[in-house]
């Protein structure tokens, strides 16, 4: 049975703009189906489309409703660039399974891209340079090792010197790594396409609808719901962000708090091609613009202790993080007309967990989405079609249990 926790506080930016509905019904007797997924959230979304797509048939459910998680706090920087770097991970994991994991995320956010437009979802979805700047934890001359490591695995990185980027960008930091082929999308969009999608093709959906206990046997799954019906599947996903079943082990993964803030719509204030931004700094910043040209802003994370000193803190972090932003680009105005609070699961190399629960094969999980949520749901969605297809997707042990 998963704690319930509050995965957001405050008025968040996608609040400004309407996302499809998404119907749902009451679930009022027992059911069968061959796969259950549990969250309606970004990942489940991707994970239905991938699986109906695949022909199965599959219920999801959610205790909430569709999109009312924390993939509404989100503030969808959708990035291959994996939150711990090439080089850090290296270390941690070994060279050649750090490079593994860097061209899978690249490998992944190009895959969405695709998926994207082949469905034909409106998502405001944008192709973004990003860039990554010189901070307290990597320097500029890090930097450029960085940026040359990533170059020898196959990822195409450019280091900009502190003239080149003030000359490009109008930002004065000692040097930048510049990628390309990154995405801003609108979230809520993105998921509630998704889900229409697999209802298209049968899916269904009930909420709110809790899921309390899972027995699993040697054929299927049975699930209680808190509203007394059970579903009995052939397997069951766990997509349920940071809220892990008491079934998921969680001695590598940790809740972090992260605050954001969105300004008024200032198109012509927008630094050029609107790249992605974030740091090489502890705490770092991020930031991005939406397609009519508000300034998202986010950072100052540190570990979750509870939701009331989390939500405490919205206006004191969400200062902190306007100012910073007034001094990467003082000619914008940083005044939030949005602010709120998140929080997201993380594991201590940044990678993301996904696949089936030790001891429990036909249960399914996905945690530690870290910064790179978005691209890491991907990620679930194409190892889980696999792995239910009865085939191993070839990087599906790096991110194993």
């Amino acid at each position: 049975m998963p704690r319930k926790l509050d995965l957001r506080t405050g008025r968040t930016v996608w609040q400004a703009y309407r996302a499809a509905k998404v119907p749902t019904q009451a679930l009022t007797r027992d059911i069968k189906t061959d796969v259950l997924i549990v969250g309606m959230g970004i990942s489940g979304a991707m994970i239905a489309e991938a699986l109906t797509a695949a022909g199965r048939q599959v219920v999801l459910i959610d205790r909430r409703g569709p999109l009312l998680g924390s993939t509404a706090a989100t503030t969808a920087l959708v990035q291959f660039e994996i939150d711990q770097p090439l080089t850090k991970l290296s270390a941690m994991i070994g060279r050649q399974k750090a490079e593994q994991a860097w061209r899978r995320s690249r490998l992944a956010v190009g895959n969405l891209t695709a998926s994207i437009e082949e469905l034909g979802i409106r998502c405001d979805m944008v192709r973004r340079p990003s860039l990554y700047l010189a901070g307290n934890e990597l320097n500029a001359g890090d930097l450029r090792e960085e940026a040359e490591l990533r170059r020898r695995a196959g990822l195409h990185a450019r280091y900009l010197t502190h003239s080149e980027l003030a000359e490009q960008f109008g930002i004065d930091r000692d040097g930048a790594i510049q990628s390309h082929d990154n995405l801003s999308l609108d979230p809520r969009k993105l998921t509630a396409g998704l889900l229409l999608k697999a209802a298209e093709r049968k899916a269904r959906f009930y909420a709110p609808v809790e899921a309390t206990s899972f027995e699993d046997g040697k054929d299927d799954v049975v699930v209680q719901t808190r509203e007394g019906p059970t579903i009995t599947a052939g397997h069951v996903v766990l997509a349920t962000g940071y809220e892990l079943s008491d079934r998921v082990p969680a001695s590598t993964h940790q809740v972090i708090s992260t605050w954001a803030i969105a300004t008024k719509p200032q198109p012509r204030a927008i630094w050029p091609q609107a790249a992605l931004i974030w740091e090489a700094s502890d705490p770092y910043l991020y930031m991005r613009a939406t397609a009519d040209g508000r300034v998202i802003c986010g950072g100052e994370d540190e570990e979750f202790t509870d939701e009331a000193k989390r939500d405490a803190l919205i206006g004191e972090k969400t200062a902190r993080i306007a100012t910073k932003l007034g001094a990467l680009f003082p000619h914008i105005d940083t005044n939030p007309e949005f602010a709120w609070t998140g929080s997201f699961g993380t594991t201590t190399t940044g990678l993301p967990i996904i696949g089936a629960v030790p001891r429990h094969p036909r249960l399914l999980a996905i945690m530690g989405y870290g910064g790179n949520g978005i691209t890491f749901s991907r990620i679930a969605a194409e190892i889980i079609a696999t792995a239910l297809d009865g085939q191993t997707d070839c990087d599906a042990d790096l991110f194993a249990f």
